[in-house]
């Protein structure tokens, strides 16, 4: 984990303590599901929001995008 890197997370977690899904959008995409997740819970509550966004931020990989046919195995 570079400086650039860490610099980016500090950035990405003071957003989402000032506006959850601007934080989560910054890492995930205005697109994605954690971000309309972080959006209703900052709608229903405050902390959720923060709590959820950071969470998000420090545990969810925006890489974790899987190919659905790594599950099939072709035996010729």
């Amino acid at each position: 984990m570079g400086l650039c890197s860490c610099c980016c997370r500090c950035l990405e977690l003071l957003c989402s303590v000032l506006l959850p899904p601007l934080g989560v959008c910054l890492r995930h995409g205005c697109c994605s599901m954690e971000f309309w997740i972080s959006v209703l819970l900052t709608i229903l509550g405050y902390l959720p929001g923060v709590l959820y966004a950071v969470y998000v931020i420090c545990s969810v990989d925006p890489d974790r995008r899987r190919d659905p046919d790594d599950d099939y195995v072709y035996v010729g």
